[in-house]
C-alpha cells in the first residue's frame, strides 16, 4: 500500500465553513512535520496524487473521475446514460446557480489541490535532503497547481475565442499559502500563471535529473506530463504554435498501445500513459470509484441498472474495420430504437454479448450502444484511472498543425494514430481544410470516448450540444436519449456554459466582485 500524507492546508472560502463539503483526510498532519525532510515529503506528494481519487461528500464524488463524467461525459453529445433524475446537471440547467453543488465541488477540488501544492512550493526548501529531490517535488507541486488553475479556467470562466484575448474574468490566482482576500484574475493573467508554473516545473525536473518509474509509478507528474497540460492549455488559448510543441513532447517516450491493451479495459496503465491516477485494491473506493459508475463488469447496482453507452450516430461514424467500433454494443442493422427497446430483450444477442464479454453481471440492464472500454479489475470498481494518454498528444498537434496551415502533416499524425497503429488498418485521411478539421474532431471524439474530453471540447471550439430523441417520429432519425435529456444546447445559452463561482466564494473573499 502507497504512504501518503494529506497536508492540513486551507482555502479561505472552505476553512470558515464547518458544514460546507467538509471531509477531514485520516492521513494528514501539519505542515511543520511534512517538510522536517525531503523522505516525509515524499509522502505529502503522494497525498496530492491521492487527493484527485479520494471519497468526498456524496456517492460518486470521487476527485478527478466526478469531474471526467459529470463535466466532461454527461454533458456531451454523445455520452449516454439514463438517468433522468439527473437532468438539471446532465442539461446544464444550474450553471448560473452560485449555490449549485456541482459546480461549488469543482471549486472545491481544484483549490484543494491547489491549497495543498501552494504548501509544497513555499516550503519545500527548508526541508532537510537533496537539493534535486526538492527541485522534482517542487515541479511536480507546479505541475497540480497549473492543471487546477486550468481545470478551474475551462469551467469557471469564457472561452478563449470570447473572451476578448484574455481581458474577460479568469478565476482567482491563489499562488500563496495564505488566508487573504484575493481579486478574480482576468483570463489571460491565468493563462500566463499556467504557462509560468508549467515552464518552471519542466525546467526543474530537468534540473532534478531523476525519472520516475512510468510502469509502477504512473501517477507522479513529471516533465511529460507538464508538456502535455502546456499543450491542452495552448490550444484551448489557440496558441498553436505552442500547442504542436508541447504535445510532440509530450508523447516522444510513450508508444501508442497495441490492440489488445485497447480492448483490456482502460484501469491499467499501458505504454501510452503518460499521466494517471493508482487504484488498485489496496485503495478501493468501493461505490466511489469512476470505475462504480461506468465499467462494463462492473457488480454495482449503478452500473447494472444504468449502464453507460455512445449514440447510435457516434457508432455508425466509426468504420467497421475499426477496433474501436468494438468498445461499443452492436444491436444489429435490424435493431429499431424505441422507448420500448432501450434495453435489450433479445436473448440470441444477449447470449452473444455474454460470450464476448463474460464479465458481464447477470443482472445487467444491457442496452444498445453500450460502452466496453472503460472495465475494472476487481469489484466493484477497482482500477487505476488515466487522465493523459500520448493519443490525445497526436490529436493535439494534429488540430494544432491544421490551423498552422500545416494541413499534409496533421494528416500523417491521424494516419499514424488511427491506421499504423493498428486501430484501423484501413484508415486513410486525404482531406483538407475545413473537412480535415471536421476528422479531427471526430477522430478526437472515437479516441477520446468517455475520458472526460467532449463536453470541454464544445465549450472550446464553440459547438453547440445536439441529441436526437428515442421519441423521434421517423425510425431513422431515432438515437438513444429519453425525453428527459435529449435537449439540444446553443453555446450562448445557459449562462454560455459557464459554471457560477460559488456563493462561498463571495462570502468569504471581500475581493471578489
Amino acid at each position: 500500500m502507497r504512504k501518503y500524507i494529506l497536508i492540513l492546508a486551507t482555502v479561505l472560502l472552505f476553512g470558515c465553513s464547518s458544514d460546507y463539503l467538509n471531509v477531514n483526510p485520516k492521513n494528514s498532519t501539519t505542515p511543520d512535520v511534512v517538510f522536517q525532510t525531503t523522505v516525509s515529503a515524499k509522502s505529502a506528494i503522494n497525498g496530492l496524487a491521492k487527493l484527485m481519487t479520494r471519497q468526498y461528500a456524496s456517492q460518486g464524488m470521487n476527485g478527478e473521475g466526478a469531474i471526467k463524467l459529470l463535466y466532461g461525459n454527461y454533458p456531451g453529445n454523445h455520452f449516454y446514460r439514463k438517468l433522468p433524475g439527473w437532468a438539471s446537471v446532465i442539461n446544464l440547467s444550474d450553471l448560473h446557480n452560485n449555490n449549485n453543488y456541482y459546480g461549488n465541488y469543482a471549486w472545491y477540488y481544484y483549490y484543494k489541490l491547489i491549497s495543498n501544492a501552494n504548501e509544497f512550493i513555499h516550503r519545500i526548501d527548508g526541508a532537510i535532503g537533496p537539493d534535486k529531490d526538492k527541485q522534482h517535488m517542487t515541479g511536480q507541486a507546479l505541475v497540480y497547481r497549473a492543471y487546477s488553475f486550468f481545470m478551474l479556467s475551462q469551467l469557471f470562466s469564457d472561452r478563449w475565442i470570447e473572451s476578448n484575448n484574455g481581458s474577460t474574468n479568469g478565476i482567482i490566482l491563489r499562488t500563496e499559502p495564505t488566508m487573504d482576500d484575493i481579486p478574480l484574475s482576468t483570463l489571460a493573467e491565468t493563462y500566463n500563471q499556467i504557462y509560468e508554473d508549467l515552464e518552471k516545473a519542466i525546467e526543474l525536473f530537468e534540473k532534478s535529473g531523476i525519472k520516475r518509474d512510468v510502469v509502477n509509478n504512473n501517477f507522479d507528474p513529471d516533465a511529460s506530463v507538464a508538456h502535455a497540460i502546456l499543450a491542452r492549455a495552448a490550444l484551448t488559448k489557440q496558441d498553436y504554435e505552442k500547442a504542436a510543441k508541447h504535445a510532440k513532447l509530450a508523447r516522444v517516450d510513450y508508444k501508442l498501445m497495441l490492440n489488445s491493451d485497447y480492448t483490456s479495459g482502460f484501469a491499467e496503465p499501458t505504454s501510452e500513459w503518460i499521466w494517471g491516477s493508482y487504484g488498485a485494491a489496496d485503495e478501493n473506493l468501493y461505490y466511489y470509484s469512476f470505475q462504480s459508475q461506468i465499467a462494463w463488469n462492473s457488480n454495482a447496482s449503478s452500473v447494472t441498472s444504468y449502464p453507460a453507452g455512445t449514440t447510435r450516430a457516434l457508432y455508425k461514424k466509426i468504420p467497421e474495420t475499426d477496433i474501436r467500433r468494438k468498445m461499443f454494443l452492436d444491436p444489429g442493422d435490424d435493431y429499431e430504437l424505441s422507448p420500448s427497446t432501450i434495453v435489450i430483450e433479445d436473448e440470441k444477442l444477449i447470449e452473444k454479448y455474454y460470450e464476448l464479454f463474460p464479465g458481464i453481471h447477470e443482472s445487467m440492464n444491457m442496452q444498445p450502444y453500450m460502452q466496453f472500454k472503460f472495465g475494472c479489475i476487481g469489484q466493484p470498481g477497482v482500477g487505476h484511472l488515466v487522465h493523459i494518454r500520448a493519443s490525445e498528444m497526436y490529436l493535439i498537434e494534429a488540430e494544432a498543425l491544421h490551423f498552422l496551415n500545416k494541413d499534409t502533416e496533421a494528416q500523417k499524425l491521424l494516419i499514424e494514430l488511427t491506421k499504423n497503429s493498428g486501430r484501423d488498418p484501413e484508415y486513410d485521411c486525404t482531406v483538407t481544410g475545413e473537412d480535415l478539421f471536421k476528422e479531427i474532431k471526430l477522430y478526437r471524439l472515437i479516441e477520446l470516448w468517455g475520458e472526460g474530453f467532449e463536453f470541454l471540447d464544445l465549450q472550446s471550439w464553440g459547438d453547440s450540444r445536439v441529441r436526437a430523441s428515442i421519441n423521434a417520429e421517423k425510425p431513422e432519425d431515432r438515437d438513444v436519449f429519453t425525453t428527459s435529456l435529449d435537449i439540444n444546447i446553443k453555446p450562448d445559452e445557459c449562462n454560455n456554459w459557464v459554471y457560477a463561482i460559488p456563493s462561498k466564494e463571495s462570502d468569504f473573499n471581500d475581493e471578489f466582485k
